[in-house]
């Protein structure tokens, strides 16, 4: 399922979202101008490498060069189909939840989402020496976030079904508990060594934390507009 558009109408302009979109695409236009030796030594660099990070963890847990690439790996793509669809889940899910926690408030909360799932991530393959990079754990805490924030809304999705496409609206309940039960069975399926090739576990722990995070971080909850 591919979502298009919810039901709830944001206050305010996202800002801190569409700069985040933005940031995404120009930095994966930067990446995709480098030799392939420079790309490869740039996502290394400032990616995940879970075998390097729990190194680091232990010998200079406070080091600046430990904790760096945990937050710079989430804004790093591997094509741009990764990109986009990272993108378009955080422009249809994100503005709402900025919306609810304020811009400056939603800037630290999409950090801390993207640091549970790589931390998630590290934990369920800590001897992978394959750089991770994406934005999903950190677009999966806002989903997260939206779960517990907006359980009434709607999302309008595009369902490819065999060879025809269709359009539903679901309760966004029942939308974002499809995706994330969908990340736990490939997560399971990823220990078992039958679906290794994507972060699954970093999904679900973005997801765990947006979950966790939203209310701390909110505070006064605010009413959403309804369209």
């Amino acid at each position: 399922m591919i979502p298009l558009r919810d039901t709830i109408r944001a206050r305010r302009l996202p800002v801190v979202t569409v700069a985040i979109i933005a940031l995404n695409i120009l930095i994966f236009i930067f990446q995709i101008t480098l030799p392939p030796a420079g790309l490869q030594q740039f996502v290394t660099t400032f990616g995940i490498v879970p075998a390097l990070q729990l190194q680091l963890f232990r010998q200079a847990p406070f080091s600046l060069e430990t904790w760096v690439p945990m937050f710079t790996a989430t804004f790093l793509h591997g094509g741009w189909f990764h990109l986009i669809g990272n993108m378009l889940y955080l422009w249809v899910f994100g503005d709402n939840v900025e919306d609810a926690l304020g811009r400056a408030r939603f800037v630290l909360f999409y950090l801390l989402a993207g640091l549970a799932g790589g931390l998630a991530h590290i934990i369920s393959d800590p001897q992978s020496v394959i750089p991770t990079i994406g934005a999903s754990g950190a677009v999966a805490g806002v989903l997260g976030a939206y779960f517990i924030t907006y359980p009434h809304a709607r999302v309008l999705a595009l369902v490819p079904l065999l060879f025809i496409v269709t359009f539903i609206e679901l309760p966004a309940v029942l939308f974002l508990f499809l995706w994330i039960a969908l990340q736990l069975f490939y997560g399971i399926a990823a220990i078992l060594g039958t679906a290794n090739m994507v972060a699954w576990w970093a999904h679900v722990g973005g997801f765990a934390a947006g979950m966790l995070l939203i209310k701390p971080l909110a505070g006064r909850p605010r009413l959403p507009n309804p369209t």
